[in-house]
């Protein structure tokens, strides 16, 4: 069984900037490149189509076709975490099926929300993630982003992490991180298998 002391997935992932020409579209000559020198360059792992991957510009094909030709070109040379972030629970699942398919690690998911003022309910976050682990079998790393101006307490993070059967990995972005990861650590023991 996989926990806090024995963990599937630690080091260092860093975010894959996603490359495009100078025309805006997609350039994989250059995203592969990029690739390999994270790779080369001793990373444990890789995450793409995180926000600072330009996920919140890319149309659904281009994710597609970066999820495939990446997962492809890394040919489990390192794990690859996948962004499947999306407000819909069903688009969010579909796109973390296919990344599950194509080969991804795991995947990386902010709470639903849309825009500067819709936001939904604990409940309706906690539905989100169980709906969405109900679709897949590996790990969900929950990841707690001031962009999505969605409060996420360490006590609701760890109920989840408890409840949700893959829900066990967490990325805390919110001022204050160190805190509310020893928080999270320590109400939610062993089911935080990667607090991060």
């Amino acid at each position: 069984m996989h926990s806090l002391s024995k963990p599937r997935y630690r080091g260092v992932f860093p975010v894959v900037p996603t490359t495009f020409t100078p025309s805006g579209e997609l350039d994989l000559d250059s995203q592969l490149r990029c690739v390999d020198f994270m790779i080369d360059a001793g990373s444990t792992g890789l995450c793409i189509l995180a926000n600072f991957s330009e996920q919140f510009v890319l149309s659904d094909e281009e994710r597609e076709v970066l999820t495939q030709a990446i997962l492809k070109h890394v040919n489990g040379r390192v794990s690859v975490i996948v962004t499947t972030t999306h407000f819909g629970t069903g688009v969010c699942a579909q796109r973390s099926v296919r990344a599950q398919e194509a080969g991804a690690a795991m995947v990386m998911v902010m709470p639903p929300y849309h825009g500067a003022t819709i936001r939904v309910s604990e409940e309706k976050i906690y539905e989100f993630y169980a709906r969405l682990s109900d679709a897949i079998h590996i790990p969900i790393m929950i990841q707690d982003a001031p962009v999505s101006g969605t409060p996420l307490s360490a006590a609701f993070l760890a109920r989840m992490a408890k409840e949700i059967e893959n829900v066990c990995y967490f990325k805390i972005e919110t001022a204050g991180a160190a805190s509310k990861l020893r928080e999270l650590i320590r109400l939610g023991g062993e089911a935080i298998e990667g607090p991060w």
